[in-house]
């Protein structure tokens, strides 16, 4: 333990030397932070229950014109999430419209006021949102440059302190979308520096963090909670992803020849469908999914040692992505998975955040701009009794 926490020590003054001169590093909260009561934060907690992410809107898209801001997501469809019986969404914001290069300590105003509405739009319909900084692979590999950490912090105080003055109640604050840092130890100290530059602007908000690399449920076990007591701690689940991403061509080398990957898995089950897959290597991990046999209580499993992780560091955990590829999934095993997922996570008392609302993971069908519930997954989330 000695050991492990002089190496964090280490990594967090290394992290942080292009830090020192400014002040923007505190290993405890600002002495105007207000720290979070138990009882306050749980009922901010309340409100992160069953969630959805907004995908491809103000992030993950090669186009954020005013079209595509006023159209791919609409007043119709936020009205829709809430009718479902969500009560929050995870709002993803790609940084690069809203930061000043030269300038990152300053917003643009132009693009603040489309942010600007789209979350009143959303707080009108009484959703909480989780404000999610949802960078592009390119902005979050240049985090390997303190002069990047630097910058990144000062956007993020600024963004927070604009979004100070919104109901701390119902607007919550994500330091970053899987930070695509291996090092789990520097990315303890970056993450410091990005919680005290949010509480720095806004000293009442809930702040949500999450472990290194992609934000999984095993970079969350590896997090050394943070002195700042108003913060929720994130992991992402996707497991198997055998099943929940089979024929995406984006995740891996095997997933991209799978198509109805059953699930619950066996050695029996994944027998039936092996013929159809002729590359040895996706092969061979198909039949170690079957010889793992997911089930609900292999799922309750790595979901457990969430919980477990909370409880010992007396933090509140959540969940804020999971879901399965729509594509080449049988419908029926893909709502089972998310029934699972779901009973899990609320058996443990983790909130959770599916992705995503219209993507290819998605709650709704979408035709031509006219969104519908998918019946079978509002079922498997226990949603629209």
């Amino acid at each position: 333990m000695l050991k492990r926490r002089a190496a964090i020590f280490a990594a967090i003054l290394s992290a942080t030397s292009a830090f020192v001169s400014i002040g923007m590093f505190n290993s405890t909260p600002p002495a105007h932070a207000e720290q979070a009561d138990t009882g306050v934060l749980r009922a901010r907690f309340a409100h992160l229950r069953h969630g959805v992410n907004l995908s491809h809107w103000f992030a993950q898209s090669a186009n954020y014109s005013k079209e595509h801001l006023d159209t791919f997501t609409t007043a119709e469809d936020i009205a829709l999430i809430k009718t479902m019986g969500f009560d929050h969404v995870r709002f993803t914001v790609e940084p690069a419209p809203l930061m000043n290069a030269g300038d990152p300590a300053s917003l643009k105003s132009d693009y603040l006021r489309y942010f600007d509405a789209a979350l009143d739009m959303i707080l009108a319909q009484h959703l909480a949102v989780i404000v999610d900084i949802h960078p592009s692979d390119e902005f979050k590999l240049r985090l390997k440059d303190d002069r990047q950490v630097e910058n990144f912090a000062k956007f993020w105080r600024a963004l927070a302190q604009h979004l100070s003055s919104r109901d701390p109640e119902m607007v919550f604050l994500e330091t970053i979308n899987e930070p695509m840092v291996e090092d789990p130890y520097r990315w303890f100290g970056v993450q410091a520096k990005l919680v005290a530059a949010i509480r720095a602007g806004a000293p009442r908000h809930t702040i949500i963090v999450s472990g290194h690399r992609w934000s999984g449920l095993w970079e969350m076990l590896a997090l050394e909670p943070y002195a700042d007591d108003n913060v929720i701690y994130n992991f992402h689940y996707y497991e198997p992803f055998a099943f929940t991403h089979q024929g995406a061509n984006w995740a891996g080398p095997n997933l991209q020849f799978y198509r109805n990957v059953p699930y619950p898995s066996s050695p029996e089950a994944v027998a039936r469908i092996l013929d159809t897959v002729a590359d040895e290597p996706a092969r061979l991990n198909l039949v170690h999914y079957g010889q793992d046999r997911w089930t609900l209580e292999r799922i309750d499993r790595d979901i457990s040692m969430a919980a477990e992780w909370g409880a010992k560091h007396h933090v509140l955990v959540t969940c804020n992505e999971f879901g399965a590829f729509r594509r080449f999934s049988d419908p029926a095993d893909r709502a089972r998975w998310i029934a699972d997922m779901r009973a899990a996570l609320e058996k443990h008392g983790i909130g959770w955040t599916m992705w995503d609302y219209a993507g290819g993971f998605s709650v709704v069908n979408k035709v031509d701009g006219h969104a519908t519930p998918d019946a079978e997954t509002i079922k498997a989330l226990g949603l629209g009794r």
